[in-house]
């Protein structure tokens, strides 16, 4: 019996709470430590807010749909009124399509009745981040994947219980029943939405609704990813990608403060990676393991944690050291900076070249830090050497937004030749937060905001709750929102585009790295930056553009700091601001 106990836990493990499984019973005893895992996350039931499709509405087939639409308790009851029922025949098999609401991370708990059989009934269940995806099948047409997490499965629902099943990212959810001639008396259909019960302590509020609703769209984007780890995507993509990471982790450290998932996800790479190996096997994602460790240092302070990084820090800036020819980057494995420029050799270069000058300033700081004096010294001479070297950007927003950042280029003639051409056009959901921080540099926040509310907006004016893996500004034309049924004439978004490995339904509609404008808008328009390690000296600068008002909070590991910048009518603004004592503020 205790053998079966245990090995219920560990299957459901991703299901429990984290109470539950750090108070196990004393009959498990100390042997059983080891083989238990603490669980971060919590889950909530959510009931479905609308039936957006059903197979028969003449009462044939399915009766009493509206019921799933109540509160329900996940308890089955020696009662079977004011039930779902649906019927099979020798022809027809009823379904159903729910939706939640907004995307969300987790699975399905089905309900049943006391059915006329006692025999098992099955059940198909489709999940999906568009309703196109919901109604698909897995095939080569529309890319439609169980990659990474089941979305579409057959399972058995037992006589007068319930069951709980999936573990994936979706908003929608359809239920086929899949033999002929069968009854399936269903009491409730609840998602169970698993994630990290963690407060938002940075807030952006502004006299511009959209700006606000992409701001905390991009918060929620990653809030889904804080998983055991943080992850790239709540659907596909359910790994550590650490070049991805960057973006996600400074939307972590703008929204929720410290958190261990970042801490966590980065030792997981570096273990998984023994040099001289690259991280994912991209040799850019070992750089930005770098600047990542030297951006969490600076919000957070942590210099024991710092400390742990030491040797592999040392070894890895050793061996890039050894990837520069002369005064040009040469590095090798998959040579990346994100898909859209995978295929312009010199955006590719700059960007690397860039990304190079970049990692080893922050490995420079970082060794300063660890009194790793002679290791500083050598990024430093290997940054003037690179520095020399100013690559031609390929036309590129991405390799120009680098150029910038890395303070190879001027922003402002990147800006006006490249960046800013087309307005949004050629923007990436993960380059993107570099190129708009660009802008920032060219002193374009009006441009910058301008492309925040086109291209992020883009996806929110297509029914998007979270920010998706890729985007487009022409995929705005005829276009059917994801949360329809795509009518006749329409272009159906989600089953239309995509490229690389995100073609089609394969498409990943939550994408951490798409939370980009989340941590800018809080360090370019609420203006807050940091000055010294741990946030104990913060600069606070807002660029308001076009914007009347902006108000919110920025957390530090001493509290969180309110901030309210408002526009006078001879265009000064005008700053209020609360932070905690141990903070100091500049201005």
């Amino acid at each position: 019996m205790i053998k079966r106990m245990i090995i219920i836990a560990l299957v459901w493990g991703s299901l429990l709470s984290y109470d539950v499984l750090a108070q196990l019973p004393p009959v498990f005893g100390e042997k059983y430590e080891e083989l238990t895992q603490d669980d971060p996350r919590v889950r909530k039931y959510i009931s479905p807010l609308r039936i957006v499709w059903q197979s028969d509405e003449s009462g044939k087939t399915i009766e009493n749909a509206a019921k799933l639409l109540k509160p329900g308790n996940g308890q089955a009851e020696l009662i079977n009124n004011d039930l779902c029922i649906l019927r099979s025949t020798d022809t027809e098999k009823p379904g159903i399509l729910l939706d939640f609401g907004k995307e969300l991370h987790g699975g399905l708990q089905l309900v049943t009745g006391m059915m006329a059989s006692k025999d098992p009934v099955k059940v198909r269940i489709r999940f999906g981040e568009s309703v196109s995806e919901a109604m698909s099948d897995i095939d080569t047409i529309n890319g439609a994947t169980n990659d990474h997490a089941m979305r579409d499965f057959i399972v058995e629902l037992p006589w007068l219980g319930s069951l709980q099943v999936g573990n994936s990212g979706f908003r929608f959810v359809r239920i086929d029943l899949v033999d002929p001639n069968v009854e399936l008396l269903l009491k409730e259909a609840r998602a169970v939405f698993i994630y990290r019960d963690v407060p938002y302590l940075g807030s952006f509020k502004s006299n511009d609704e959209r700006l606000n609703q992409i701001w905390e769209t991009g918060a929620y984007t990653v809030h889904l990813n804080m998983q055991q780890y943080l992850w790239d995507g709540i659907k596909r993509d359910r790994l550590v990608w650490v070049g991805d990471l960057h973006p996600e982790v400074m939307t972590v450290n703008a929204v929720f403060g410290y958190n261990e998932v970042v801490p966590k996800s980065l030792d997981l790479i570096r273990d998984a990676t023994p040099l001289p190996q690259w991280m994912n096997g991209i040799s850019s994602y070992s750089l930005w393991w770098i600047i990542i460790h030297r951006d969490w240092y600076n919000y957070h302070g942590d210099l024991e944690y710092l400390k742990e990084q030491e040797e592999y820090l040392k070894g890895l800036l050793s061996l890039l050291l050894t990837k520069i020819d002369g005064n040009k980057e040469a590095l090798d494995g998959m040579r990346f900076l994100d898909w859209p420029s995978s295929e312009n050799e010199k955006a590719i270069h700059a960007g690397l070249q860039a990304l190079m000058v970049m990692a080893l300033d922050a490995g420079a700081e970082l060794s300063q830090v660890l009194g790793e004096n002679t290791t500083a010294g050598q990024c430093e001479d290997a940054v003037a050497r690179l520095r020399k070297h100013v690559p031609d950007h390929g036309d590129s927003k991405q390799a120009a937004a680098m150029l910038t950042l890395a303070g190879m280029m001027d922003g402002k003639k990147a800006n006006k030749q490249v960046i800013a051409v087309g307005g949004a056009e050629n923007f990436s959901t993960f380059y993107g937060y570099y190129m708009l921080h660009a802008k920032a540099v060219a002193g374009d926040y009006q441009g910058a905001l301008d492309n925040i509310r086109e291209y992020w907006g883009g996806m929110l004016d297509l029914g998007a709750t979270t920010f998706w893996e890729d985007f487009d500004l022409s995929w705005l034309e005829n276009a059917a929102p994801i949360d329809e049924i795509v009518p006749e004439g329409k272009t159906d978004v989600h089953a239309a585009y995509g490229n690389y490995s995100y073609k089609q339904l394969r498409h990943s509609l939550c994408h951490g790295w798409a939370s980009g404008p989340t941590s800018w808008l809080t360090r370019h328009v609420l203006g807050v930056s940091v000055v010294e390690p741990g946030s104990k000296v913060i600069r606070i600068e807002p660029h308001l553009a076009d914007l009347e008002w902006v108000e919110g909070t920025f957390p530090t590991p001493y509290g969180a700091v309110k901030i309210k910048h408002t526009k006078k009518a001879d265009g000064s603004i005008a700053t209020e601001v609360d932070a905690p004592d141990e903070v100091k503020v500049l201005k």
